[in-house]
């Protein structure tokens, strides 16, 4: 599997922690790794049930919410109910207070 550095684009080692070139940290994500289900607390409408499910699959928000607005009309309101559930089952995501070292913690 090859390396890329994710700020100047240069191909590194395998081990590598850091960017040769421009000093950049290494972050080893796999393609394709799931993302937490969380909602945000930025960008949210109502919930923000719909931006949860958008971020964590890699969708578009505004088609993942006209979607949702298809189905509810359509299922004669059984998505509310699915919508309601979802707001109480998926966590909120944690706040960030600044000033907190390191980052996530």
């Amino acid at each position: 599997m090859s390396v890329y550095c994710m700020q100047c684009g240069t191909a590194l080692p395998e081990g590598a922690r850091f960017c040769s070139n421009c000093g950049t940290t290494v972050h080893r994500v796999p393609y394709g790794a799931p993302r937490p289900l969380v909602r945000p607390r930025a960008g949210r409408q109502i919930a923000g049930v719909c931006a949860a499910l958008a971020n964590s699959y890699g969708w578009d928000v505004a088609a993942v919410r006209i979607i949702a607005v298809v189905i509810t009309v359509l299922s004669s309101g059984l998505m509310g109910v699915a919508y309601l559930a979802a707001w109480i089952g998926i966590p909120e995501e944690p706040p960030v207070f600044p000033g907190v070292y390191p980052p996530g913690v």
